[in-house]
Formats: C-alpha cells, structure tokens, sequence
C-alpha cells in the first residue's frame, strides 16, 4: 500500500500530515502529489470527497519552503481560487492545519464581510492567498493585492466557477499573475468548458483521473420519490421525523424557497436552519457551526453549499427540488457518505421535473432506485434538452448501469419551436443559477 512518504514529503510535512490522522493517501493524491512536486502543471478530476486539498495543498507547501522565500508586501506567492465562501473557508482551515510548525502564512478573502480587515492582512503579503474570484477582484480594484508574484495558480471546482459565470473574472486573474507559473485544475466533472479552459490556462498539462465525470460515491445509497410538488414538504417533514438523530442536508433550488422550507420544517418542531445568497457570511458559518455542534439537525441549502462543505457525519441528503444542472447533482449528495462513510441521496420529483431527473440518470448512467410514487411520462415540455431514457422498471440497492435506449422522438414539431423550446430551457437554467447563488 502506497505511503505518503513513498510520495516525495518532507519529513517535517510528513510529521504535520500524520498528526492530522491521514494514513495512507487517497487515489487522487497518490496519482497528483508527484507530478505537482515535479513542476508539471496539472488537471485533476476527481468526485468530491476524496482528498483534492491535500492533494495539490501537501506539494504547493513542500515547493514553498523549498524555494525559502517571502511575500512582498501586498504580495502573494500562491494563489488558490474557488467558487464559494465555505470552500475558500475549508481550503485554507486545511492549509493551516499542516503549516503549523511553518513560517508560511494563509490568508483567505471572501466576500459577505468587511474588506476593510482584509486589505489590512493583506498588506504585509502572504505566502498562500485563497480567494473567491469577485471579491478578489474587488481587492486587485482597490490596489491592495499584487498578484504578479504568484507563481502558483489553482482552481478549485473549476466546473462550478464556470456554471457560476466567472469565466470573465477567471480570465483576468489569469493575466494578472505571473506568466511563469505552475497552473494545477481540479474538478469533478469535466464539461467540455474545462477542456477549452485547460488549453488556455495550462502548460503541456499531465491529466489525472481517478473517477468518471459524473461518478457518485461508491457508498451513497440513491432513490427517488415521485410526487406532486405541493406533497413534498409533508413528505419531507414524515422522513426527517422519522430520524430525529440523524444529520440531514436537503437542497432547493432558490435561496427564497429555501428560507421557506426552513421555516415549514421549524414550525413542524424540526431543529433546522439554512444557508443560501441571502445570508452573510456570519450568518453561513454559524449556520454550518449549529449542524456540527448538534444544535440543528438539518440545513436547507441552496447549490451555493454543494461544495465546501465537509460535515462530518451527514447521514442523508434530500434533493427537495431537482437542480437545473445534472452535474449540481453530483456535488449535492457528494455531502454524504464522506471519508469512506456511507450515506443515503433520496429525491423528490414532481411531475415536470422528470425530464431533469432523466438527466441525473443519463450522467451518472444508473437506474435510480424508484421508493415510491408512479413514475410520470416524459412530456414535451419537460424534455431534457441532452436526451433521456424512456420507460423503466425497478432497481437495485444503489442503482444499476443504465441500459435503456432513448425513447424514440415523435415527428410533428417544426424547427423553430425546438429552438424557442431550447432557448426557452436555457433561461430556465440561467435564472436558477442564479437565484441559486
């Protein structure tokens, strides 16, 4: 079994990494660490959960102090980017945990708090700078960072910043820090936008794969209830009282429907709480502190939470609301079954979102387990725009390969309705991303 010494570490990070109880490395980690601390620029697909911080975070370090260098002033001499405040937040509480016995320093930047102490901290450099990219930018704007000295990229999620709309932002980093660099990617799906990403970003990159782009966790039970959307906070409040001491992640679409349901739960005398754009940073943090300390055991998020949060412990994940992106699926019940525990994904599909749920299933290419409900037709107007499956039967515990082939398409729409019915699905998506966020 492979060790993280056999990996090229330092003894003193290998003392910091085994303090912090990792044993043996993850895939990812075994297939990155050594390319990375070569120098190759990288692009890492990996699903979530399974150890990508440390996997460009160990060799990012162990070439930091090797170069025995400091900050400038305002400076940074490596820059990590991710797409959401609780990401940027687990990233650096991570980094810190093996820089302890270190001069390095990390520094995080985020938006929903004052900027005001963080141009402060900034101002005598950092070794490591995670950031969101819009607050980051709103920083480079103010002259209080330099990112010219950063000879370190990385992005994090880069599938989600691009779904997020900050390609633009991505764009301008980019040519704002050195041009001789070392550019590491991760991500856990890889759409066709990442590949154009990576050939514009990246160096003769190394590509390292661990998992298929869409794989769900190995331990994460799925299902799927169907039912009119009017039945679905009944249902939900049943299932949720029905494990008072369990830990349970529901998501919705839209940062007002979660607030909602929060408050529905509540009033049912469920301890729950939420987390979505509306809330500030104190607010988000506080909220994810109350599901680890026990004070509530459900959180209603919205995508905004899908990645960067690491709970230990989330034994079920609701999908109360299909989200508009397949790929948003992934990342959602990537909260459960975390560090080889097992967990459990139920959704919940009305009537006009099976043609999201088609989606789900041809991305991850399982039949998900139907517990209950009559599964509805797939009608015109809920026609995924990708394609999907026709009728199906039953399934195993987990899913199954999915073998069906698409249902045949009837003749009889012209052209230019499939395009008003395409552009029409686009907005649809555009607005609940948005919302979303």
């Amino acid at each position: 079994m492979t060790d993280f010494q056999s990996l090229g570490l330092s003894d003193g990070l290998l003392t910091a990494v085994y303090e912090n109880g990792y044993d043996n490395p993850t895939p990812i980690q075994q297939k990155a660490i050594p390319l990375i601390l070569e120098g190759r620029d990288l692009m890492g697909l990996a699903q979530t959960g399974t150890g990508k911080t440390a996997a460009f975070g160990l060799p990012l370090i162990e070439r930091l102090l090797a170069e025995n260098g400091k900050p400038l002033p305002k400076g940074t001499r490596a820059l990590i980017l991710a797409p959401t405040r609780e990401l940027v937040n687990q990233i650096a509480k991570s980094l810190v945990s093996f820089l302890r016995k270190t001069p390095l320093r990390v520094t995080s930047v985020v938006g929903g708090v004052s900027i005001n102490g963080q141009i402060k901290r900034l101002s005598r450099g950092t070794d490591i700078l995670v950031a969101t990219p819009g607050r980051l930018l709103d920083l480079v704007d103010r002259n209080a960072v330099d990112l010219k000295t950063a000879s370190y990229l990385v992005l994090d999620e880069a599938d989600q910043m691009l779904d997020l709309g900050f390609i633009h932002a991505l764009r301008r980093i980019s040519g704002l820090v050195a041009k001789e660099r070392q550019t590491l990617l991760f991500s856990a799906t890889m759409p066709k936008q990442i590949n154009e990403l990576a050939q514009s970003y990246l160096t003769n990159p190394e590509r390292v794969e661990v998992a298929p782009a869409g794989k769900t966790a190995d331990k994460i039970t799925q299902s799927v209830h169907f039912m009119d959307q009017k039945a679905k906070s009944d249902f939900l409040v049943e299932q949720l009282q029905e494990k008072p001491d369990g830990m349970s992640l529901v998501f919705c679409r839209t940062k007002h429907g979660a607030e909602r349901l929060m408050r529905k739960l509540s009033q049912s005398g469920l301890a729950a709480g939420s987390i979505h754009g509306n809330k500030s940073q104190g607010q988000r943090e506080r909220a994810i502190r109350d599901l680890k300390e026990g004070r509530i055991n459900v959180l209603v998020a919205t995508d905004v939470a899908a990645r960067g949060i690491d709970i230990p412990g989330v034994s079920h994940v609701y999908n109360f609301e299909l989200p508009e992106v397949a790929e948003a699926y992934v990342h959602r019940i990537g909260r459960t079954a975390r560090a080889g525990a097992e967990g459990e994904a139920v959704a919940l599909c009305a009537p006009e979102e099976i043609g999201l749920f088609r989606q789900i299933e041809k991305l991850i290419g399982i039949e998900i387990e139907v517990a209950g409900g009559e599964i509805p037709p797939l009608s015109a107007a809920s026609k995924p725009k990708r394609g999907g499956g026709n009728s199906r039967g039953g399934s195993n515990r987990g899913g199954k390969p999915s073998g069906r082939k698409p249902a045949p398409q009837k003749s009889g729409r012209g052209d230019n309705d499939n395009d008003a019915q395409a552009k029409r699905q686009r907005r649809r998506r555009q607005n609940g991303r948005r919302n979303a966020a």
